[in-house]
């Protein structure tokens, strides 16, 4: 695996390798020894997969407040999506970025979004899914998000948006008021030297 730094800390993309013959292939999808300096000591709480079917579909942008923040990582199983972490954590130097890859089924990346960074994604494709791996498990009194289309983030989402659900619609807006999500009342698991 080839860890990846974005110019969000925190965000990385993780690359992995597939190894063919006349068979088919394989590729890793997790290996925590070589995730180490990502990860540190959280484990994975709770896997989830989901569906898009119509292209241009977005979801998002979401997040959970501490203390049940949590890291996610995000792997394409099917079709092709552009994925965004956008950073909402207090006194952070890169607070309200974001960072978008586009993530395959073909090119095997991986994305790793810290807690305090919020996750949407566009489907490129039909018939989009995803997996993804959350260090912890999901609490709905925690959860929390914004506009896919909020004027101070900017996304360039890159094709039309063609389905959001009500309750994305329903997020609020980011106000003049916000500071961001304070991360630091989090005992953070620290990575292994």
């Amino acid at each position: 695996m080839n860890i990846r730094e974005t110019d969000i800390q925190g965000v990385y993309v993780v690359e992995t390798t597939r190894h063919s013959d006349q068979r088919g292939w394989l590729s890793r999808s997790f290996c925590l020894s070589e995730l180490h300096e990502v990860i540190g000591s959280r484990q994975i709480r709770q896997i989830n997969q989901s569906f898009t079917a119509q292209a241009g579909a977005v979801r998002g942008l979401h997040f959970q407040h501490p203390p049940h923040a949590e890291m996610k990582l995000i792997r394409c199983l099917k079709g092709r999506v552009f994925d965004v972490a956008v950073d909402v954590r207090m006194n952070s130097p890169t607070f309200l970025r974001w960072h978008a890859e586009e993530l395959t089924s073909d090119n095997r990346l991986m994305m790793v979004i810290p807690e305090g960074c919020a996750h949407g994604f566009q489907t490129l494709e039909p018939n989009a899914e995803l997996l993804y791996l959350h260090t912890a498990d999901y609490n709905p009194a925690a959860e929390g998000g914004f506009r896919y289309d909020d004027s101070k983030l900017c996304i360039a989402w890159p094709i039309t948006v063609t389905d959001v659900s009500p309750r994305d619609q329903s997020q609020p807006g980011l106000t003049q008021d916000f500071r961001g999500i304070d991360v630091s009342v989090l005992t953070m698991p620290v990575a292994k030297q």
